[in-house]
């Protein structure tokens, strides 16, 4: 797997595409579709139950008291995403699809990724402790402002979004078992902590399934005679514009606003990152299983150009910082 590392491509993500290559041949249909719908909420719930008992309140609290930059990656992630994603619209149907045009509006107003954005500030030197309190504090209130955004952005769109019956559904099924697992971390965060490779197995099962049932439905339904190969290149290059744009504007402001290159870091990486972990799980109680697939999918190929196009910065921040201190840089 040592080329894959090299390319800076996600072997999740492969597992990922594997998941919707078997659904799209062998998609759940009937009653095994029922057991697998229901065994999709139970892991779903199980998910988030686990981010909760994850979150160290330490770790937080470390880092809470830089609030201009809390505010940046707020921003960034709840302001400036949705904004550019309403000017999508401007993009021809022809090029982007209304389907896919949605997809985009949804991973717009998704919370931030805790895990790479933290790993991503770590390897390129910036500042980890507010990292840590941005990240998990973003991945924290999109549980409540995602839902919010979806509804509002999509009802502009088409009138249809019903965000109150959304919001409810959420705080059942995700913040519901979150809040749970945080309250529960007293008695099993030291078991949780012991066993992160066991945790991140649950966690990518967890997805994996989602994924699965969601393409089932999907496919069922008809996404590849909606979605073209021309489609799927517009996705892609709409997807690293979307990003250099958000990199762009987080970089000159961070200088503008007279931030460290630590704190510039911290905002870069927190800010520009949109979670995959709690956007497909999301996605599936937001919205019809019939759509989940397609909504997804622009999620699916920004989570790994982000992750290459960041793996690339990380390391040039981290050469930097080796040549201006002489240590040198850690490898991503």
């Amino acid at each position: 797997m040592n080329w894959l590392k090299r390319l800076k491509i996600d072997t999740f993500l492969l597992i990922m595409i594997g998941v919707v290559i078997v659904a799209s041949l062998f998609p759940c249909e009937g009653r095994v579709k029922t057991v697998f719908e229901y065994l999709t909420t139970a892991a779903i719930a199980l998910l988030f139950f686990m981010h909760g008992a994850k979150l160290s309140r330490e770790a937080i609290l470390a880092g809470i008291g830089h609030w201009r930059l809390h505010l940046m990656v707020f921003l960034s992630t709840f302001v400036l995403f949705p904004l550019i994603g309403l000017a999508m619209k401007f993009i021809p149907q022809s090029v982007l699809p209304p389907s896919l045009y949605m997809g985009f509006l949804y991973l717009c107003a998704l919370p931030a990724t805790v895990q790479s954005a933290i790993a991503f500030t770590s390897v390129a030197r910036g500042n980890v402790a507010a990292a840590v309190c941005s990240a998990s504090a973003s991945s924290i209130l999109g549980i409540f402002l995602s839902p919010v955004l979806v509804g509002v952005m999509m009802q502009a769109q088409q009138g249809e979004t019903d965000t109150l019956e959304a919001i409810g559904k959420i705080i059942l099924q995700l913040m519901v078992p979150f809040v749970v697992g945080h309250l529960s971390r007293p008695l099993i965060g030291r078991w949780v902590d012991r066993h992160k490779k066991l945790i991140n197995m649950t966690d990518r099962s967890s997805i994996l399934l989602v994924v699965y049932v969601a393409f089932s439905e999907a496919v069922v339904e008809g996404i590849w005679h909606q979605v073209t190969g021309l489609a799927l290149l517009a996705v892609v290059v709409v997807s690293l514009v979307l990003l250099a744009i958000v990199l762009v504007v987080n970089v000159w402001v961070s200088r503008l606003l007279g931030f460290n290159k630590e704190d510039e870091i911290t905002i870069v990486f927190c800010g520009s990152k949109k979670s995959l972990a709690n956007g497909v799980p999301m996605a599936n109680v937001l919205f019809p299983a019939s759509q989940v697939g397609i909504m997804v999918l622009p999620l699916m190929i920004f989570h790994q150009i982000q992750l290459m196009v960041c793996a690339v910065m990380a390391q040039r921040y981290a050469r930097r910082s080796e040549e201006k201190t002489g240590q040198k840089a850690p490898a991503s």
